[in-house]
């Protein structure tokens, strides 16, 4: 075998695949309207229209939901926007969305995900336009 195509063989068994976004299934009556079924990862959200929303970074890991602290994810947006989305929704519907959070609902198994127009990083679910429950 040529040297060439022995090394690219090493490197394929050596190399990691692709990380494959997660997907959720939308099971609230505003994740089902709007944005349909997702597809989740640390650096982005593909909407089952094909739209998609990238992250900046991540700038929290923890967030206050009616009072009380849990862990999240709060990602800033590398370029803050409004998707049109299902049937012309948009994900905030008031300005470009600048922050995503996300976190386990109450149940351990379905997962919140809440948007912002903010300009300062969110601390709350009080600050949110709009949020959007999966399973």
């Amino acid at each position: 075998m040529p040297r060439t195509r022995h090394l690219a063989l090493i490197l394929c068994l050596v190399m990691p695949g692709p990380a494959f976004a997660d997907s959720y299934a939308a099971i609230s009556g505003t994740a089902m309207a709007v944005t349909g079924d997702i597809a989740f990862d640390d650096f982005s959200i593909v909407f089952s229209n094909g739209e998609e929303i990238v992250f900046d970074e991540l700038v929290g890991d923890t967030f206050v939901v009616d009072g009380e602290t849990v862990n999240a994810s709060v990602y800033s947006l590398k370029e803050p926007k409004d998707p049109e989305l299902l049937n012309g929704n948009r994900l905030c519907g008031n300005g470009d969305v600048t922050y995503v959070a996300s976190w386990g609902a109450e149940n351990g198994t379905d997962t919140i995900v809440a948007v912002f127009t903010t300009q300062d990083v969110p601390e709350s679910s009080a600050d949110m336009c709009a949020s959007y429950t999966y399973e």
